[in-house]
């Protein structure tokens, strides 16, 4: 990953894009990084990446509690509960 500083976007930001379109790049201020800049698809891969699928079995009891809970909801709404 290509690190560049906020100075080198304003001064060079056609090779900051060029090289973001190609791979994540980092944005740094004052020596610490700041923003990453990416292109659509690379974003889009990474978001794909992290959906997690679960049975009702495998459920961390998190989400069960919150899916459990949205349930209780639309059976309220609806006058079931």
């Amino acid at each position: 990953m290509k690190h560049f500083t906020f100075s080198d976007l304003n001064r060079q930001s056609g090779e900051v894009l060029d090289a973001a379109m190609a791979e994540p790049v980092v944005l740094k201020k004052r020596g610490k990084d700041k923003l990453i800049i990416m292109s659509v698809d690379q974003y889009r891969k990474l978001a794909r990446s992290h959906q997690t699928a679960y049975t009702l079995k495998d459920a961390p009891q998190d989400v069960h509690d919150e899916l459990m809970a949205g349930l209780e909801d639309i059976l309220r709404e609806n006058g079931d509960a």
